[in-house]
């Protein structure tokens, strides 16, 4: 049967449904994003197979990946497709979302016309068994298509969700509250990505995650550290072009991971926890996927005595 969601449904029923659409956990799960092996700039080329990329994950401890177009996409052939889900799933790991093509994570303007044709995308989904989708809006004609797709995406449980991300809808916490509200669908949420909030200017710790909590989907998790003389930069819609350096996720000065993982834990999250980063140019692969697990690992256990702010 059918089960249509109108605009009549209320916030507290679409939150409860979208649990029941995430599916029971028993505790924070590892994943690795194959975006490790991308190039800060260039997101289309992977510099690892995908068999070294599961070879890496497997070795260090990780139970899933997080799968891009670099690896396969909407615009990769069906055996090729089929070929890399069956290896993934001939090693044991779980694929924990999917972005299908090149527009998403590059954020441009192409990127929301997922919305506008998402069947290709929920193929890609169940053809590596994954239950969610990430895409990208930029304007407020977007909010329409993203209720469509994301109708059309719950029929084959299945659920979308957007990054926080800058110069998007997603770009602050009010805006990103603003949009869920307004798409108000259970099966529609948010990727909890706090580096990008930190270039924004906003404070993006345990608040925003006890406010956003109902909403969070996925938790990308990669680290940047403010430097005005830094040699990479980013556009946001907010404070213009703010300069950075590329840090690791167990290196102080960017993101409090602690204080996230207190209020992840305090909120009750039990979702993925994906290392997001584009180590290809910035350091060696294996070892800051090495060292991102190490470091990551202890934090999904529960912080006893920590209170998040």
């Amino acid at each position: 049967m059918s089960h249509q969601i109108t605009r009549r449904n209320v916030l507290p029923g679409a939150v409860l449904a979208g649990a029941a659409l995430a599916g029971a956990s028993t505790g924070m799960r590892m994943s690795l994003s194959v975006r490790v092996a991308e190039a800060f700039d260039n997101k289309e080329k992977s510099t690892r197979t995908i068999g070294e990329l599961i070879g890496l994950a497997k070795s260090c401890g990780y139970e899933a990946l997080c799968m891009r177009a670099s690896q396969a996409g909407v615009h990769s052939p069906p055996e090729k497709i089929r070929d890399v889900a069956a290896k993934i799933r001939a090693a044991g790991l779980a694929v924990s979302m999917i972005t299908g093509d090149f527009a998403v994570p590059s954020n441009n303007e192409q990127g929301p016309m997922c919305l506008r044709k998402i069947t290709p995308y929920l193929d890609l989904a169940d053809s590596f068994g994954a239950n969610l989708i990430r895409v990208c809006m930029k304007k407020d004609e977007d909010i329409e298509w993203a209720r469509r797709a994301a109708d059309e995406a719950r029929e084959r449980k299945i659920r979308l969700a957007h990054q926080s991300h800058c110069a998007s809808l997603f770009e602050t916490v009010d805006g990103s509250e603003r949009v869920l509200k307004a798409v108000n669908r259970p099966n529609f949420g948010l990727i909890y990505e706090p580096a990008n909030w930190l270039i924004s200017g906003q404070v993006y710790g345990g608040a925003a995650i006890t406010r956003l909590r109902p909403y969070i989907f996925n938790f990308y998790i990669q680290n940047h550290r403010l430097n005005p003389a830094g040699e990479t930069s980013l556009e946001t819609w907010t404070k213009g072009r703010v300069r950075l350096d590329h840090i690791g996720v167990w290196e102080k000065g960017g993101v409090d991971s602690e204080e996230v993982f207190a209020a992840l834990h305090r909120t009750g999250y039990s979702g993925s926890i994906t290392v997001h980063q584009a180590f290809g140019n910035v350091m060696p692969v294996d070892e800051a996927v090495r060292r991102s697990y190490e470091y990551l690992k202890p934090l999904t256990a529960s912080v006893p005595g920590r209170v998040a702010q």
